[in-house]
């Protein structure tokens, strides 16, 4: 596992407030909404607004965000390839 990878689960159970979760507890490859961590949309704005403050990305097309936001994996692979911090 990257360090993007772990820096990303800390980063989400912080800004989330998952208080109860462990990095350990979540998958790479599991899906963050629905049946795996079961975020809602709420927690969707906070992951772009993470993003921004992080990594310097900004998104904006919400669409872009349901794709990137699919599991921990393709969150890293999104970052690694337009981050700008």
């Amino acid at each position: 596992m990257s360090d993007l990878h772990t820096e990303l689960k800390k980063s989400i159970i912080e800004q989330l407030n998952l208080e109860d979760m462990e990095v350990n507890d979540i998958e790479n490859d599991e899906p963050l909404f629905g049946e795996g961590l079961g975020l809602d949309s709420i927690d969707a704005l906070e992951l772009i607004v993470l993003l921004e403050k992080d990594y310097g990305i900004k998104l904006t097309d919400p669409q872009q965000g349901k794709e990137i936001f699919n599991s921990i994996n393709t969150m890293a692979a999104f970052i690694e390839e337009n981050r700008t911090k």
